[in-house]
């Protein structure tokens, strides 16, 4: 556990402050961890992964395994950044509430005023017809955990299926991946949630979730 890192990438419109507690956790579980903040609405995806991510990786400690944790649109960053790029010693990844699929809400909501002002480029590519499209399948060792309880019925009412308020759990399947786990968590707030942080420990540490 000495020569593992852990890489969290927070989602749109968010700090590394929302992952402060998986931080302390991931810390407690022996990982060296890497809380990597950016400014997610005021640049693109492909701008965001080609700047964030060498960002985080200039902090791994020669010689570590490098294992990802990411909320929403992080898992993206993640995707479109190894997409172009391969990373040296990648381990695990858990993404969280991730669109992988896209989400119906941005393709409703993008045309409406104030959209890009609060969501950005990036925001504005997180569609069903979006840069997703375009990633392809995982190659690399993925759990995703989706979120089925929503504190925003409105937008809820915008998504076909069961959902975390933000993105339908169907969205974040993608091809590829080892594991997916359903569970009763907000988009906001399940990296929060100590039943989440639970579950991703244990996929880092064995590649799969404790059903």
């Amino acid at each position: 556990m000495k020569r593992e890192t852990v890489i969290l990438l927070h989602g749109l419109a968010r700090s590394e402050k929302s992952m402060w507690k998986m931080a302390r956790a991931m810390g407690k579980a022996g990982f060296y961890v890497i809380n990597q903040g950016y400014d997610s609405r005021h640049h693109d995806v492909a701008s965001l992964a080609r700047h964030v991510l060498p960002q985080a990786l200039h902090q791994v400690k020669p010689g570590h395994r490098v294992h990802f944790v990411t909320h929403s649109l992080g898992g993206i960053l993640l995707r479109q950044y190894l997409k172009h790029h391969p990373i040296e010693n990648l381990g695990r990844v858990v993404m969280l509430g991730p669109p992988n699929q896209g989400s119906q809400v941005v393709d409703k909501l993008k045309k409406m005023p104030g959209f890009y002002h609060l969501n950005g480029p990036a925001g504005m590519e997180l569609g069903t017809d979006g840069v997703v499209t375009r990633l392809g399948r995982a190659n690399f060792e993925l759990g995703v955990i989706a979120g089925s309880r929503s504190i925003n019925p409105v937008l809820s009412m915008l998504l076909p299926g069961a959902n975390d308020g933000k993105v339908t759990v169907a969205s974040t399947r993608l091809k590829g991946m080892k594991a997916h786990l359903t569970l009763p968590v907000s988009h906001p707030f399940m990296m929060r949630s100590p039943q989440v942080i639970a579950q991703v420990i244990h996929f880092l540490l064995f590649g799969r979730f404790d059903k």
